[in-house]
Protein backbone atom coordinates (compact mmCIF):
# COMPACT_ATOMS: atom_id res chain seq x y z
CA UNK A 1 0.00 0.00 0.00
CA UNK A 2 1.61 3.36 -0.68
CA UNK A 3 0.13 6.88 -1.02
CA UNK A 4 1.61 8.58 -4.27
CA UNK A 5 1.91 12.65 -5.39
CA UNK A 6 -0.88 13.76 -7.91
CA UNK A 7 0.12 11.86 -11.24
CA UNK A 8 -0.13 13.57 -14.69
CA UNK A 9 -2.37 16.45 -13.85
CA UNK A 10 -2.64 16.97 -17.11
CA UNK A 11 -3.46 15.02 -20.12
CA UNK A 12 -0.54 13.16 -21.11
CA UNK A 13 -0.77 14.12 -24.94
CA UNK A 14 -1.41 18.07 -24.44
CA UNK A 15 0.57 19.63 -27.19
CA UNK A 16 0.72 22.74 -29.46
CA UNK A 17 -2.24 23.92 -31.62
CA UNK A 18 -3.52 20.72 -33.46
CA UNK A 19 -4.09 19.90 -36.80
CA UNK A 20 -7.86 19.34 -37.90
CA UNK A 21 -7.43 15.52 -37.83
CA UNK A 22 -5.30 15.31 -34.18
CA UNK A 23 -8.13 17.80 -33.18
CA UNK A 24 -11.40 15.77 -34.10
CA UNK A 25 -9.17 12.57 -32.66
CA UNK A 26 -9.22 14.35 -29.17
CA UNK A 27 -12.84 15.32 -29.36
CA UNK A 28 -13.48 11.52 -29.75
CA UNK A 29 -10.75 10.69 -27.42
CA UNK A 30 -10.28 13.05 -24.62
CA UNK A 31 -11.61 16.47 -25.12
CA UNK A 32 -8.90 17.89 -22.89
CA UNK A 33 -6.16 16.68 -25.07
CA UNK A 34 -7.83 19.59 -27.54
CA UNK A 35 -6.51 22.31 -25.41
CA UNK A 36 -3.11 23.77 -26.80
CA UNK A 37 -0.35 24.65 -24.09
CA UNK A 38 -1.00 28.28 -25.32
CA UNK A 39 -4.28 27.73 -23.48
CA UNK A 40 -2.87 27.70 -19.94
CA UNK A 41 -0.66 30.84 -20.89
CA UNK A 42 -2.24 33.50 -23.48
CA UNK A 43 -5.54 35.67 -23.20
CA UNK A 44 -7.02 34.14 -26.43
CA UNK A 45 -6.27 31.18 -28.88
CA UNK A 46 -7.27 31.61 -32.18
CA UNK A 47 -7.58 28.00 -34.18
CA UNK A 48 -9.28 27.33 -37.44
CA UNK A 49 -11.86 24.07 -37.05
CA UNK A 50 -14.03 23.41 -40.24
CA UNK A 51 -13.57 26.54 -41.86
CA UNK A 52 -14.78 28.67 -38.56
CA UNK A 53 -12.61 30.55 -36.11
CA UNK A 54 -12.49 28.17 -32.90
CA UNK A 55 -11.70 30.87 -30.41
CA UNK A 56 -10.27 30.14 -26.85
CA UNK A 57 -10.90 33.48 -24.52
CA UNK A 58 -9.18 33.36 -21.11
CA UNK A 59 -9.65 37.14 -20.61
CA UNK A 60 -12.15 38.17 -17.84
CA UNK A 61 -13.85 40.99 -20.04
CA UNK A 62 -14.04 38.32 -23.12
CA UNK A 63 -15.87 35.72 -20.91
CA UNK A 64 -17.79 38.82 -19.51
CA UNK A 65 -18.53 39.65 -22.88
CA UNK A 66 -19.91 36.24 -24.14
CA UNK A 67 -21.39 34.67 -21.17
CA UNK A 68 -22.91 38.09 -19.44
CA UNK A 69 -23.25 41.35 -21.35
CA UNK A 70 -24.03 39.83 -24.91
CA UNK A 71 -25.09 36.80 -24.11
CA UNK A 72 -27.98 36.82 -26.62
CA UNK A 73 -25.36 36.52 -29.46
CA UNK A 74 -24.14 33.22 -28.39
CA UNK A 75 -26.08 29.56 -28.39
CA UNK A 76 -25.08 26.47 -27.69
CA UNK A 77 -23.15 24.93 -30.70
CA UNK A 78 -25.09 22.39 -32.95
CA UNK A 79 -23.12 19.61 -32.26
CA UNK A 80 -23.44 20.24 -28.85
CA UNK A 81 -27.01 19.94 -28.96
CA UNK A 82 -27.18 17.01 -31.63
CA UNK A 83 -25.05 15.13 -28.72
CA UNK A 84 -26.81 16.09 -25.59
CA UNK A 85 -30.53 16.19 -26.92
CA UNK A 86 -31.40 12.32 -26.96
CA UNK A 87 -30.75 12.64 -22.82
CA UNK A 88 -31.96 15.94 -22.49
CA UNK A 89 -34.54 16.77 -24.83
CA UNK A 90 -36.17 19.87 -24.49
CA UNK A 91 -34.98 20.26 -20.50
CA UNK A 92 -33.62 23.43 -19.04
CA UNK A 93 -30.10 22.45 -20.04
CA UNK A 94 -30.83 22.81 -23.57
CA UNK A 95 -33.69 25.48 -24.00
CA UNK A 96 -33.33 28.76 -24.89
CA UNK A 97 -35.02 32.15 -24.95
CA UNK A 98 -38.19 32.57 -23.23
CA UNK A 99 -38.74 29.14 -23.15
CA UNK A 100 -34.89 28.35 -20.63
CA UNK A 101 -36.53 31.19 -18.54
CA UNK A 102 -39.78 30.19 -17.84
CA UNK A 103 -38.11 26.49 -17.32
CA UNK A 104 -35.87 28.68 -14.77
CA UNK A 105 -38.39 30.34 -13.18
CA UNK A 106 -40.77 27.20 -12.52
CA UNK A 107 -38.00 24.88 -10.83
CA UNK A 108 -36.23 27.76 -8.69
CA UNK A 109 -38.69 27.13 -5.65
CA UNK A 110 -36.91 23.69 -5.96
CA UNK A 111 -33.55 24.73 -5.35
CA UNK A 112 -34.24 27.42 -2.44
CA UNK A 113 -32.51 27.35 0.84
CA UNK A 114 -35.49 25.39 2.64
CA UNK A 115 -34.37 22.64 -0.33
CA UNK A 116 -31.29 22.45 0.29
CA UNK A 117 -31.95 21.87 3.94
CA UNK A 118 -34.00 18.51 3.11
CA UNK A 119 -30.92 17.54 0.34
CA UNK A 120 -28.55 17.60 3.48
CA UNK A 121 -30.33 15.10 5.28
CA UNK A 122 -30.76 12.79 1.62
CA UNK A 123 -27.45 12.97 1.65
CA UNK A 124 -25.79 12.14 5.14
CA UNK A 125 -28.82 9.32 5.26
CA UNK A 126 -27.40 7.76 1.69
CA UNK A 127 -23.76 8.47 3.18
CA UNK A 128 -24.45 6.73 6.09
CA UNK A 129 -25.92 3.68 4.31
CA UNK A 130 -22.55 3.88 1.75
CA UNK A 131 -20.27 3.77 5.02
CA UNK A 132 -21.85 0.52 6.55
CA UNK A 133 -21.42 -0.93 3.31
CA UNK A 134 -17.82 -0.09 2.68
CA UNK A 135 -16.89 -1.49 6.21
CA UNK A 136 -17.02 -4.80 4.79
CA UNK A 137 -14.10 -3.76 2.37
CA UNK A 138 -11.83 -2.40 4.52
CA UNK A 139 -8.23 -2.55 4.12
CA UNK A 140 -9.09 -3.99 0.41
CA UNK A 141 -8.55 -2.55 -3.02
CA UNK A 142 -11.46 -1.11 -3.87
CA UNK A 143 -12.77 0.71 -6.89
CA UNK A 144 -14.53 3.59 -5.19
CA UNK A 145 -15.62 5.43 -8.78
CA UNK A 146 -19.03 2.85 -8.88
CA UNK A 147 -19.56 3.61 -5.65
CA UNK A 148 -19.86 7.27 -5.89
CA UNK A 149 -21.50 6.77 -9.11
CA UNK A 150 -24.75 5.48 -7.31
CA UNK A 151 -24.59 7.67 -4.29
CA UNK A 152 -24.80 10.48 -6.30
CA UNK A 153 -27.54 8.56 -7.92
CA UNK A 154 -29.23 7.61 -4.63
CA UNK A 155 -28.92 11.18 -3.22
CA UNK A 156 -30.38 12.69 -6.80
CA UNK A 157 -33.51 10.03 -6.38
CA UNK A 158 -34.16 10.57 -2.68
CA UNK A 159 -34.08 13.91 -3.45
CA UNK A 160 -36.25 14.28 -6.49
CA UNK A 161 -38.62 11.53 -5.96
CA UNK A 162 -38.60 10.44 -2.40
CA UNK A 163 -37.57 6.90 -3.98
CA UNK A 164 -34.57 4.21 -3.28
CA UNK A 165 -32.26 4.37 -6.58
CA UNK A 166 -30.90 0.67 -6.01
CA UNK A 167 -32.77 -1.03 -8.39
CA UNK A 168 -32.41 1.60 -11.23
CA UNK A 169 -28.60 2.36 -10.31
CA UNK A 170 -27.12 -0.36 -12.80
CA UNK A 171 -29.57 0.79 -16.07
CA UNK A 172 -28.96 4.24 -15.51
CA UNK A 173 -25.13 4.03 -14.71
CA UNK A 174 -25.03 1.76 -17.71
CA UNK A 175 -27.09 4.27 -20.45
CA UNK A 176 -25.24 7.46 -18.93
CA UNK A 177 -21.43 5.90 -18.79
CA UNK A 178 -21.96 3.73 -22.23
CA UNK A 179 -23.71 6.97 -24.12
CA UNK A 180 -20.85 9.08 -22.62
CA UNK A 181 -18.23 6.63 -24.16
CA UNK A 182 -19.70 6.24 -26.82
CA UNK A 183 -22.83 7.95 -29.16
CA UNK A 184 -21.87 10.84 -26.92
CA UNK A 185 -18.46 11.65 -28.92
CA UNK A 186 -18.75 13.40 -31.79
CA UNK A 187 -18.46 12.43 -35.00
CA UNK A 188 -16.98 14.69 -37.75
CA UNK A 189 -20.49 14.45 -39.79
CA UNK A 190 -22.03 15.79 -36.41
CA UNK A 191 -19.69 19.14 -37.05
CA UNK A 192 -20.32 19.34 -40.51
CA UNK A 193 -23.83 18.58 -41.14
CA UNK A 194 -27.40 20.89 -40.10
CA UNK A 195 -28.75 19.96 -37.13
CA UNK A 196 -31.72 19.48 -39.09
CA UNK A 197 -30.23 16.56 -41.23
CA UNK A 198 -29.46 12.90 -39.03
CA UNK A 199 -26.07 12.77 -39.28
CA UNK A 200 -25.28 8.80 -39.02
CA UNK A 201 -25.34 8.19 -35.75
CA UNK A 202 -28.61 10.14 -34.87
CA UNK A 203 -30.22 7.17 -35.53
CA UNK A 204 -28.47 4.75 -32.79
CA UNK A 205 -28.96 8.18 -31.04
CA UNK A 206 -32.69 7.65 -31.53
CA UNK A 207 -33.04 4.28 -30.48
CA UNK A 208 -30.94 4.99 -26.99
CA UNK A 209 -33.23 7.72 -26.43
CA UNK A 210 -36.20 5.38 -26.66
CA UNK A 211 -34.82 3.06 -24.03
CA UNK A 212 -33.38 6.27 -22.07
CA UNK A 213 -37.33 7.40 -22.00
CA UNK A 214 -38.70 4.10 -21.03
CA UNK A 215 -36.43 4.03 -18.15
CA UNK A 216 -37.23 8.14 -17.12
CA UNK A 217 -41.20 7.06 -17.65
CA UNK A 218 -40.63 4.02 -15.01
CA UNK A 219 -39.52 5.58 -12.14
CA UNK A 220 -41.95 8.79 -12.65
CA UNK A 221 -44.32 5.77 -13.08
CA UNK A 222 -43.00 4.08 -9.50
CA UNK A 223 -43.09 7.38 -8.22
CA UNK A 224 -46.63 7.88 -8.13
CA UNK A 225 -47.36 4.16 -7.41
CA UNK A 226 -45.86 4.77 -4.00
CA UNK A 227 -46.90 8.51 -3.05
CA UNK A 228 -50.68 6.92 -4.23
CA UNK A 229 -50.20 4.23 -1.54
CA UNK A 230 -48.98 6.64 1.53
CA UNK A 231 -51.85 7.35 3.95
CA UNK A 232 -50.38 10.68 5.41
CA UNK A 233 -49.01 13.43 3.07
CA UNK A 234 -46.20 13.17 1.53
CA UNK A 235 -43.61 15.62 2.22
CA UNK A 236 -42.61 17.65 -0.95
CA UNK A 237 -39.44 16.96 -3.27
CA UNK A 238 -38.36 18.43 -6.14
CA UNK A 239 -40.18 16.20 -8.39
CA UNK A 240 -43.60 17.87 -7.27
CA UNK A 241 -41.89 21.18 -8.05
CA UNK A 242 -41.34 19.72 -11.24
CA UNK A 243 -44.81 18.35 -12.23
CA UNK A 244 -46.83 21.70 -11.01
CA UNK A 245 -46.25 23.46 -14.27
CA UNK A 246 -47.33 19.98 -16.12
CA UNK A 247 -50.45 19.39 -17.55
CA UNK A 248 -51.65 16.25 -18.95
CA UNK A 249 -51.24 17.00 -22.95
CA UNK A 250 -48.85 14.18 -24.07
CA UNK A 251 -46.38 17.55 -25.21
CA UNK A 252 -46.12 18.00 -21.55
CA UNK A 253 -45.81 14.84 -20.32
CA UNK A 254 -42.70 14.86 -22.71
CA UNK A 255 -41.68 17.97 -21.06
CA UNK A 256 -41.35 16.95 -17.80
CA UNK A 257 -39.91 13.63 -18.78
CA UNK A 258 -37.04 15.66 -20.08
CA UNK A 259 -36.98 18.24 -17.58
CA UNK A 260 -36.56 14.95 -15.13
CA UNK A 261 -33.79 13.36 -16.97
CA UNK A 262 -32.15 16.64 -16.95
CA UNK A 263 -32.11 16.83 -13.13
CA UNK A 264 -30.92 13.29 -12.87
CA UNK A 265 -28.37 13.39 -15.49
CA UNK A 266 -26.54 16.53 -14.46
CA UNK A 267 -27.27 16.58 -10.66
CA UNK A 268 -25.34 13.45 -10.18
CA UNK A 269 -23.10 13.09 -13.05
CA UNK A 270 -20.85 16.07 -11.87
CA UNK A 271 -21.25 15.45 -8.46
CA UNK A 272 -19.68 11.78 -8.58
CA UNK A 273 -17.03 13.54 -10.64
CA UNK A 274 -15.96 15.98 -8.07
CA UNK A 275 -16.47 13.14 -5.29
CA UNK A 276 -13.51 10.59 -6.97
CA UNK A 277 -10.99 13.40 -7.65
CA UNK A 278 -11.30 15.02 -4.05
CA UNK A 279 -11.27 11.61 -2.68
CA UNK A 280 -8.26 10.79 -4.99
CA UNK A 281 -6.39 14.11 -4.12
CA UNK A 282 -7.03 13.26 -0.77
CA UNK A 283 -5.59 9.80 -0.59
CA UNK A 284 -2.44 11.44 -2.16
CA UNK A 285 -2.22 14.53 0.11
CA UNK A 286 -2.53 12.91 3.81
CA UNK A 287 -2.41 16.17 6.14
CA UNK A 288 -5.16 17.52 4.15
CA UNK A 289 -7.31 14.62 4.89
CA UNK A 290 -6.14 14.67 8.47
CA UNK A 291 -6.99 18.16 8.86
CA UNK A 292 -11.02 17.18 7.60
CA UNK A 293 -11.02 14.06 9.66
CA UNK A 294 -10.44 16.66 12.71
CA UNK A 295 -12.57 19.25 11.39
CA UNK A 296 -15.63 16.38 10.72
CA UNK A 297 -15.52 15.24 14.39
CA UNK A 298 -16.28 18.04 16.23
CA UNK A 299 -20.00 18.93 14.41
CA UNK A 300 -22.70 16.35 14.17
CA UNK A 301 -23.43 14.53 11.00
CA UNK A 302 -26.69 12.95 11.47
CA UNK A 303 -29.56 13.89 9.29
CA UNK A 304 -31.54 15.99 11.02
CA UNK A 305 -28.11 18.35 11.88
CA UNK A 306 -26.43 18.32 8.12
CA UNK A 307 -27.75 21.30 6.77
CA UNK A 308 -26.38 23.42 10.01
CA UNK A 309 -23.09 20.95 9.92
CA UNK A 310 -22.39 22.35 6.31
CA UNK A 311 -21.81 25.58 6.73
CA UNK A 312 -19.76 25.62 9.84
CA UNK A 313 -16.77 22.94 7.72
CA UNK A 314 -14.67 25.34 6.28
CA UNK A 315 -11.82 23.52 5.57
CA UNK A 316 -13.54 20.94 4.02
CA UNK A 317 -15.25 23.46 1.89
CA UNK A 318 -12.14 24.99 0.69
CA UNK A 319 -10.66 21.18 -0.31
CA UNK A 320 -13.93 21.29 -2.49
CA UNK A 321 -13.57 24.57 -4.03
CA UNK A 322 -9.78 23.60 -5.07
CA UNK A 323 -10.85 20.26 -6.17
CA UNK A 324 -13.70 22.41 -8.52
CA UNK A 325 -10.65 24.68 -9.81
CA UNK A 326 -8.54 21.48 -10.58
CA UNK A 327 -11.08 19.06 -12.13
CA UNK A 328 -13.99 21.39 -12.65
CA UNK A 329 -17.17 18.62 -14.07
CA UNK A 330 -18.17 21.13 -16.62
CA UNK A 331 -14.61 21.58 -17.89
CA UNK A 332 -15.49 23.84 -21.24
CA UNK A 333 -18.60 26.06 -22.11
CA UNK A 334 -18.99 25.90 -25.81
CA UNK A 335 -21.12 28.61 -27.79
CA UNK A 336 -21.97 29.29 -31.47
CA UNK A 337 -21.84 33.42 -32.34
CA UNK A 338 -24.93 34.44 -34.70
CA UNK A 339 -23.70 37.39 -35.34
CA UNK A 340 -20.16 39.18 -35.54
CA UNK A 341 -18.96 40.30 -32.56
CA UNK A 342 -15.52 41.80 -31.28
CA UNK A 343 -14.56 39.52 -28.03
CA UNK A 344 -11.04 40.36 -26.11
CA UNK A 345 -9.86 41.76 -28.64
CA UNK A 346 -10.32 39.64 -31.23
CA UNK A 347 -12.88 39.72 -34.17
CA UNK A 348 -15.48 37.02 -34.28
CA UNK A 349 -16.90 36.06 -37.41
CA UNK A 350 -20.69 35.26 -37.56
CA UNK A 351 -20.61 30.97 -36.81
CA UNK A 352 -17.17 31.22 -34.85
CA UNK A 353 -16.89 28.87 -31.90
CA UNK A 354 -16.37 30.68 -28.80
CA UNK A 355 -15.21 28.63 -25.93
CA UNK A 356 -15.01 29.34 -22.38
CA UNK A 357 -13.35 26.81 -20.27
CA UNK A 358 -13.03 26.42 -16.64
CA UNK A 359 -9.92 23.64 -17.64
CA UNK A 360 -7.88 26.22 -18.80
CA UNK A 361 -9.04 29.27 -16.60
CA UNK A 362 -8.48 26.96 -13.37
CA UNK A 363 -5.30 26.18 -14.61
CA UNK A 364 -3.82 29.54 -16.62
CA UNK A 365 -0.53 30.59 -15.84
CA UNK A 366 -1.36 34.28 -15.08
CA UNK A 367 -4.07 33.92 -12.87
CA UNK A 368 -2.61 31.17 -10.03
CA UNK A 369 0.14 30.64 -8.97
CA UNK A 370 1.46 26.95 -8.96
CA UNK A 371 -1.56 26.22 -10.87
CA UNK A 372 -1.63 22.43 -11.13
CA UNK A 373 -0.48 22.09 -7.50
CA UNK A 374 -3.59 20.91 -4.78
CA UNK A 375 -3.63 23.52 -2.60
CA UNK A 376 -7.29 24.49 -0.53
CA UNK A 377 -5.26 27.29 1.53
CA UNK A 378 -5.99 29.90 -2.12
CA UNK A 379 -9.73 29.03 -1.05
CA UNK A 380 -9.45 29.46 3.09
CA UNK A 381 -11.23 32.30 4.56
CA UNK A 382 -8.40 35.35 4.26
CA UNK A 383 -6.71 34.20 1.23
CA UNK A 384 -7.45 36.13 -1.97
CA UNK A 385 -9.85 36.08 -4.02
CA UNK A 386 -9.75 34.48 -7.39
CA UNK A 387 -9.23 37.40 -10.37
CA UNK A 388 -12.55 37.89 -11.88
CA UNK A 389 -14.01 35.10 -14.36
CA UNK A 390 -11.02 32.88 -13.57
CA UNK A 391 -12.79 30.77 -11.14
CA UNK A 392 -16.21 29.38 -12.79
CA UNK A 393 -17.00 25.80 -11.87
CA UNK A 394 -20.40 26.25 -12.28
CA UNK A 395 -20.26 28.84 -15.21
CA UNK A 396 -21.49 32.43 -14.43
CA UNK A 397 -24.28 34.74 -15.84
CA UNK A 398 -27.81 34.46 -16.23
CA UNK A 399 -27.57 30.63 -16.89
CA UNK A 400 -24.94 30.00 -14.05
CA UNK A 401 -26.24 26.62 -13.33
CA UNK A 402 -28.96 26.26 -10.76
CA UNK A 403 -28.05 23.17 -8.68
CA UNK A 404 -25.04 24.68 -7.18
CA UNK A 405 -26.09 24.98 -3.50
CA UNK A 406 -27.24 21.14 -3.78
CA UNK A 407 -23.58 20.26 -5.29
CA UNK A 408 -21.97 22.35 -2.71
CA UNK A 409 -23.73 20.83 0.33
CA UNK A 410 -23.68 17.26 -1.29
CA UNK A 411 -19.59 17.53 -1.90
CA UNK A 412 -18.93 19.26 1.24
CA UNK A 413 -20.78 16.40 3.54
CA UNK A 414 -20.11 13.26 1.81
CA UNK A 415 -16.21 14.47 2.05
CA UNK A 416 -17.01 14.88 5.78
CA UNK A 417 -18.51 11.59 6.27
CA UNK A 418 -15.59 9.77 4.31
CA UNK A 419 -12.66 11.53 6.40
CA UNK A 420 -14.20 10.94 9.89
CA UNK A 421 -14.80 7.30 9.47
CA UNK A 422 -12.02 6.10 7.07
CA UNK A 423 -8.18 6.66 6.74
CA UNK A 424 -7.77 6.78 2.62
CA UNK A 425 -5.27 5.91 0.36
CA UNK A 426 -4.06 4.36 -3.02
CA UNK A 427 -3.25 0.60 -3.89
CA UNK A 428 -0.11 0.27 -6.03
CA UNK A 429 -1.36 1.63 -9.03
CA UNK A 430 -0.45 3.01 -13.08
CA UNK A 431 -0.95 6.42 -13.20
CA UNK A 432 -3.76 7.88 -14.33
CA UNK A 433 -4.87 10.68 -16.51
CA UNK A 434 -8.12 13.06 -16.62
CA UNK A 435 -9.98 12.03 -19.95
CA UNK A 436 -13.09 14.56 -20.55
CA UNK A 437 -16.07 13.15 -21.91
CA UNK A 438 -19.73 14.73 -20.28
CA UNK A 439 -17.54 14.92 -17.27
CA UNK A 440 -13.88 14.57 -16.25
CA UNK A 441 -12.76 11.01 -15.53
CA UNK A 442 -10.22 8.90 -14.97
CA UNK A 443 -8.46 7.29 -18.33
CA UNK A 444 -8.19 3.31 -16.03
CA UNK A 445 -9.88 2.03 -12.86
CA UNK A 446 -8.40 3.50 -9.39
CA UNK A 447 -7.87 1.06 -6.78
CA UNK A 448 -8.28 2.98 -3.20
CA UNK A 449 -7.70 1.17 0.14
CA UNK A 450 -9.98 2.21 3.63
CA UNK A 451 -9.10 2.20 6.54
CA UNK A 452 -11.43 2.52 9.28
CA UNK A 453 -11.00 5.43 12.03
CA UNK A 454 -13.50 5.00 14.55
CA UNK A 455 -17.15 4.27 14.73
CA UNK A 456 -18.09 7.43 13.07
Amino acid sequence: MVSVTVSHPLPRDVVRPLPLRALLAALRGNALASFPKEAFTDDVVVQRFLGRRHIIVNRADGVRRVLVDNAANYVRAEAATRILRPMFGRGLFLSSGNDWREQRRTLAPGFAPRAVRLLAGHVADAMADLVEELRSNVGQPIDLLPKLQCLALEIIGRAMFSLDMKQYAPELRELIYGYAGGLGRPSLADFLMPLSIPSPADFARRRFRRRWRRLVESIIAERARRRGSESNAPRRDLFDVVAESTDATRDSVERLGDQVATIMVAGHETTASAMFWALYLLASHSAEQERLAAEATVFSLAPEDASETVTQLIATRAVVDEVLRLYPPAFVITRQAIRDDFVAGVPVPARSLVLIAPWTLHRHRRFWTDPDQFDPARFLPGAPEPPRFAYLPFGTGSRTCIGQPFALTELVLVLAMFTRNFSISLAPHQPISPVGLTTIQPDRPLPFVLLPRHAG
